[in-house]
Parts: structure tokens; sequence; C-alpha cells
């Protein structure tokens, strides 16, 4: 099948070199020219495991290719997935413009029958309404049916996620579109996964609600873990012993400093919004968002609190993570970016280390932030040391060596992925989430 993919962030960019490995044709195509002469030059701008490989594979057997013409795309392609950026605006609802102009350049472009799929996070009745100005445009009266097709990637396992996934969600009015469709992700579906196939409203609202619902476990464990705090108890225990009900489970039920991402906090704004537009007020999902904001402070207050008077100024502090989850350079909505703020308001100096977000966090701060490329060297000489993202090479360090290097041994785990006990025997001062009356 010839596939176009009109823009090449994360999403675009992960499904076209997926259904390129598929053995599909597919051209991914952006208005950024510099993206595109990287891209062909087989280079991601994106950091994901197992991208790069592919990318080149699929490249060199000339079924992926990467251009600036969406028209000529269009024009040889039987479907058209819409992968571009919907921001948010104050108000939490989706900027659709860039999202519109691409199905108005479908429609202005296809000379057959064309299935388009929205594979960007958009509003519920966003495919009704795209539906309705394609029509009205369609050059020569060429049928093309809108198609809702939302994307589950986990950043970090996202080239897994598409290719080995748990479902499929396929919002179709058209029963050729639905066909096409399941001819498409047949591939990926021979394990048994689901295919669900539904109405597109359904299907809009389903990448919001899962969502939605992941980011609820996440801040009712930091609820829980706050409450932990306050009465001496330990979160660790209470998240196994509640995970260990079947109606419940374990997955996201890890306390910490707050979730962030180009996913949970943009989808649980627009749910709010798109409750709000619609005469609801969704008090439960607007407590999730307002516990995540706080959460995000937390090991800022911890430490102002440990350090008293004076606070943070002057203070040297190194931190651990920046993207806002391991094996991604994504800092979008990181965790890390609001404790750093919250340190350089009150003064601190900061040495930072990531894996592989050191560039991207080296534009938005400057030189108001040093960055090292080795941990060890961002615990030399601190007053404290923050873990925020958990790499795998943050879970198991040298502690005497950190703790030798450092002015101060004071650690503030937002993870909880350290073990107090051993930490606090070899002479550091620690702060969890929600392990007990010391945090």
């Amino acid at each position: 099948m010839r596939i176009a993919v009109a823009g090449t962030g994360y999403v675009g960019l992960v499904a076209g070199v997926c259904f390129a490995d598929s053995g599909h044709f597919v051209v991914c195509v952006d208005v950024d020219e510099k993206k595109i002469a990287l891209l062909r030059q087989g280079h991601s701008p994106i950091y994901e495991p197992g991208l790069d490989e592919l990318l080149a594979k699929n490249t060199a057997a000339e079924r992926l290719t990467f251009s600036t013409d969406l028209a000529a795309a269009v024009k040889q392609s039987e479907v058209v997935f819409i992968a571009v950026g919907t921001p948010q605006a104050d108000s939490g609802d989706a900027d659709l413009r860039a999202a519109m102009g691409v199905a108005m350049q479908i429609a202005a472009a296809a000379e057959r029958y064309t299935v388009v799929v929205n594979k960007s996070t958009v509003p519920v009745g966003t495919a009704a309404r795209m539906q309705a100005e394609i029509n009205a445009r369609a050059a020569g009266g060429v049928q093309i049916d809108v198609v809702s097709n939302p994307e589950f990637l986990k950043e970090g396992a996202a080239i897994d996620d598409f290719m080995r996934p748990d479902r499929i969600v396929v919002g179709a009015s058209s029963e050729r579109a639905r066909a096409i469709m399941g001819e498409l992700y047949a591939p990926f579906v021979r394990t048994e996964s689901p295919i669900y196939f539904m109405d597109p409203r359904s299907s809009e609202l389903t990448k919001y609600a899962a969502n939605a619902m992941l980011a609820t476990r996440i801040s009712f464990m930091n609820e829980v873990a706050a409450l932990c705090e306050r009465v001496g108890a330990d979160v660790d225990s209470v998240r196994k012993a509640m995970g260990s009900d079947e109606r419940i489970g374990q997955k996201f039920l890890f306390p910490g400093c707050g979730y962030g991402g180009s996913c949970f906090p943009k989808d649980v704004k627009a749910l709010i919004a798109t409750a709000r537009n619609n005469g609801l007020d969704f008090t439960l999902l607007s407590a999730v968002d307002a516990v995540n904001d706080r959460q995000k402070r937390l090991l800022a207050q911890k430490a102002k609190v440990h350090f008293g008077d004076g606070g943070l100024r002057g203070k040297k502090v190194g931190v651990w993570g920046l993207a806002f989850k391991p094996k991604t350079d994504d800092l979008r909505q990181a965790p890390a970016l609001a404790l750093i703020e919250e340190l350089l308001a009150d003064g601190a100096v900061i040495a930072a280390h990531d894996p592989v977000a050191i560039e991207n966090a080296r534009g938005l701060y400057g030189d108001r932030v040093t960055f090292v490329h080795n941990p060890y060297v961002a615990a030399e000489g601190a007053d404290a040391l923050f873990l925020v993202t958990e790499w795998n090479e943050f879970r198991q360090p040298d502690f005497a060596r950190v703790k030798a290097s450092m002015k101060q041994p004071v650690l503030f785990d937002g993870r909880n992925i350290w073990n107090p006990q051993r930490l606090r025997e070899m002479g550091f001062t620690y702060y969890g989430v929600g392990r007990g009356s010391q945090g």
C-alpha cells in the first residue's frame, strides 16, 4: 500500500518508519526543510530507541522517502495520515489550524479515493468537521473518507508499541475505509491484539479518556503519598498491597514528582476543556491536574524545609534526569523543568545531567544551568542531589563516591528508586515521596 504521513514529529515519524518496515511504501512530509534534509541523510530529529536503525534500513530499501511536497505525496497515496501538532491554548482547547490546513491541502490534491487518517490527538468531533470541510473542497467530486486512529505509543518504547500494540482503535463511518484500515494494520495484530472499530467521536474520546485515567492513577497515588508522610506510613507498602487487588493492578500506581510529556498534561487539560465546552464541570479531572502541578514542586519544597532560614540561596545542587521519562530526550512538561525553575528562583546554583536530553535543555536554559556529561560531576561539591528521571544508570550508582564528593550528603529521590534505610545507614539525609514521616 502507498502511504503518506503529514508531519515528521514523534507520532508521524514512528508511524511512517514502522509502516515502511512492514512492507508499505511511505513518504513522510514536513514543511520544515531542515528536518527533511536531516532525515534524508539518515538522521532522526528525535531520540527513540531503535528508530535510527529502522530509518536507515527502510530508506536503503527504498520503502521510505521524505519530502516537503504534500500535494505530490497525496496524489500517489491511498492513505494519508495527519500527524501534525495540535498545541494547547491557554483555555486547554487544541489548536487545529495545522491539522485542518493539511486536510484542505489533501482535498485539493487527491485524484482518487483516499482515506485520510487523523493520527494527531484532536477534540471530539474533529473528524466530522474535517469530513465536512473536505467534502466541500474535494476536487472533481473525488471521494475522501476521514478516519480517527489515535496513537497509544509510550515514548522510549514506541517502536515495540507500534509493532506489537495491545489494541488499535479505528473510528470510521465508511465500510470501505474500515476495510482499508483493517488491511493496513493486519500485520500488527497477528498475535490476536484487537482492532476496535467504532464511530469517529468514540475513537477521539477514547484517546483522551485513556490518558486521563492513567494520569488520575498517578495523581491519586501522589495524594496517598502525601497522606503517608503526614501519618508516618510507607507508600510503597500501601501501593503493593493495593495493586494486588486484580481490580486495581500495579501499573501507574507509582508516586513521584509528577507526570509530564506531550500527552498526559495536554490531554487532561483538553478533556477538561471539552467537558466545559459541553456544559460539564469535570471536577475529578481538574483535581488530577492540580495535584500534578503541585507535585512537580514537591522536591523544591522539601529542600526549602530542610535548609530552613536562608533557603537555597547560594547552595549548589545537582539534578539527575531532565527528560520527562527515561529513554527519551523529550522535555515537554518535564517535572525537572518545574524543579529547576523553583531552584533558580530560590537562588540555587545548578549542575544537571541527563543521558540524552542535555542539548535540548541547554537550549532552554543557556548558561543559567551548568550541564555536565557525567552524573558524578553534577554531585561534586553539592549541598543536595535531586533524582528526577529514573534512568537505569541512576538506580544503582556508587553512593560512596557520591557521598565523598558532596559538600552535604542530602538526597531528594523524586522516583523512590533508592533504598532509604541503606542510604541513611551510609550517612545520607534521604527524602523520598510518601516514605514515612521523613518523606
